[in-house]
């Protein structure tokens, strides 16, 4: 019998080069989000509905997989639909590729699913703001202790090898910094912490210099990530900068 799972879909790429640091991959976009970030660039799925059976979703990923090592689930939220998720995660490793979640860790139990099942290899941990900053639908809530506890979960995963790739990413912009400060101050040592520069219009972009500078006040190494420049990894007072850049 035929899977009765459905997917609210938000859009597909069937190659990307970016979305997963030295790989190919195709993304999967889930449509609906719980968070409101008035900086999002995916305002067009962040409600309504496109369900799609998951035999059609799947049939999108299998046409890529000649040309992609891994899928990207990104959205809105991907693991606001959990059935959905698991189905296409545990498909994508039965026909040989990698999974990686872009998630902003409201969700720690399908998170944990997917971990203890051995469905993702990557997870892109998106954390909005200080913990007590987080805002819902538009009303306060404290969501602020899922995404923390989402945070611990994949640290400890990522220490005991059984999620095998974990990065925080924190989006800034303008007076963003004593934020990321405290950010960093809750993610672990070797954790890759990422500095993403954030673009909305209206606002000037924080470029590579301002985003090195706050780098410099958190005294760990960090990768720095820019429109213009791509990706680089950067260490701080202890390093010139000079480092990995990727375009694209």
């Amino acid at each position: 019998m035929a899977e009765s799972i459905q997917l609210n879909f938000g859009g597909f790429v069937p190659l990307s080069t970016v979305d997963w640091r030295g790989k190919s991959v195709c993304v999967v976009f889930f449509r609906g989000c719980p968070v409101k970030c008035w900086y999002c660039h995916n305002h067009s799925i962040l409600t309504g509905e496109d369900r799609r059976p998951i035999e059609e979703i799947k049939e999108l990923i299998r046409s890529s997989s000649l040309l992609i090592s891994a899928v990207i689930f990104s959205g809105g939220e991907a693991t606001m639909q959990p059935s959905a998720l698991l189905s296409l995660a545990e498909y994508s490793k039965s026909i040989g590729l990698l999974t990686g979640l872009q998630t902003n860790g409201v969700y720690p139990d399908v998170i944990r699913r997917l971990i203890d099942r051995r469905l993702i290899d990557h997870i892109a941990l998106d954390i909005k703001a200080e913990w007590n900053l987080y805002t819902v639908r538009g009303k306060e809530r404290a969501v602020g202790r899922q995404v923390k506890e989402s945070l611990t979960l994949c640290t400890r995963a990522r220490q005991a090898g059984t999620l095998p790739d974990f990065e925080v990413v924190v989006t800034l912009f303008p007076g963003y910094g004593e934020e990321v400060m405290m950010i960093s101050h809750d993610v672990a040592p070797g954790i890759d912490l990422v500095l993403q520069q954030g673009v909305y219009q209206g606002i000037r972009p924080l470029d590579l210099d301002n985003l090195k500078e706050i780098a410099d006040q958190l005294g760990r190494k960090v990768r720095i990530r820019t429109r213009s420049d791509g990706e680089i990894t950067y260490e701080g007072n202890s390093s010139s900068g000079d480092a990995r850049i990727r375009k694209g």
